[in-house]
């Protein structure tokens, strides 16, 4: 069996100064640890319970088979927050079906982003 000691996601993205732009400064995404020089510079981002890595160029367009789910403490701050940091949100926060609180993003390459609120009495927190 595999033992994993740590985990990240890792985004090619066609402009990686704009990716690092919107991850870092609009996103507001604390930094871990930074790699390489010039334009393709590795950059590592924490992301809750693991980190997202921006590297390198891609040449071709995100899988619409990838999201990236990033859990909030209060989903209608956040988006007051990215809206004030001229971030477009594809949907602003709604409470899904499944009790969850949920609002759509894209990054500049058409990542999909679901920022995620999980509501007090929702079972992902509560077990009676």
């Amino acid at each position: 069996m595999v033992h994993v000691l740590s985990s990240r996601t890792l985004l090619r993205p066609s402009d990686p100064e704009r990716s690092r732009v919107f991850y870092g400064e609009k996103l507001g995404l604390p930094v871990y640890r930074e790699f390489g020089t010039g334009p393709e510079r590795g950059t590592v981002y924490f992301l809750g319970g693991g980190f997202l890595e921006v590297s390198g160029r891609g040449g071709e367009p995100p899988s619409s088979a990838v999201r990236l789910w990033m859990q909030v403490a209060d989903a209608t701050a956040a988006y007051e927050e990215l809206l004030a940091a001229g971030v477009e949100v594809r949907r602003p926060p709604v409470k899904e079906p499944w009790g969850l609180i949920e609002m759509w993003l894209a990054d500049p390459d058409g990542t999909q982003i679901v920022i995620t609120e999980v509501p007090a009495d929702h079972p992902l927190r509560y077990r009676p």
